[in-house]
């Protein structure tokens, strides 16, 4: 019968015991040294990050200064077109006018109304701001609409028959033949 020593239990005892401390220090270096990547990626992540943010605050800085002199030079805000009674404004009626047919162009009839009606309200007794609009309304299927800025468009008393009011008695016809059954 062989009878064990207290000395190899100690022994075998130390032994695992040496082996667990070393397993866990590796594992605490390598987590030390994974977190110290993980840092140095993370903080790099953080300066592309602000740099970006940075880049983004300059850009709308120059995109509300564009935007703020296109509308100085212009003299016209859409949506904000006034005019004194009787008066015609006709920087603010051609914008107007032409970025109602931008939109109208691209489909965008809502947007090309607004425009029109600032036009109109620039230059009240415009034949052709009336034809637009009315040409919009009728583009959106509010053919009641069309047909009463058509009408104011058509009644012009100017002193020459223009083609705005020409254009306007043809779509009355035509859009009084198309409720014809």
């Amino acid at each position: 019968m062989r009878h064990k020593t207290s000395t190899g239990v100690i022994f075998m005892s130390v032994t695992n015991l040496a082996g667990q401390i070393v397993a866990a220090l590796s594992f605490g270096v390598i987590a030390i040294l994974a977190t110290g990547c993980m840092g140095d990626q993370i903080a790099a992540t953080n300066t592309l990050v602000q740099q970006q943010q940075a880049q983004l605050e300059r850009q709308q800085q120059e995109l509300e200064a564009l935007q703020a002199n296109q509308n100085q030079n212009q003299g016209y805000t859409p949506g904000i077109a006034t005019t004194a009674p009787g008066g015609c404004d006709k920087s603010v009626e051609t914008v107007a006018a032409q970025r109602g047919g931008d939109r109208f162009a691209a489909g965008d009839f809502s947007k090309a109304l607004g425009y029109y009606q600032d036009a109109l309200t620039a230059c009240p007794n415009d034949d052709r701001a009336q034809v637009n609009v009315a040409r919009t309304y009728e583009a959106m299927g509010n053919n009641v609409a069309a047909i009463n800025h058509y009408r104011i468009a058509a009644d012009s008393s100017g002193p020459t028959v223009s083609d705005a009011s020409e254009e306007a008695k043809a779509a009355l016809l035509r859009l009084q033949a198309s409720r014809m059954p």
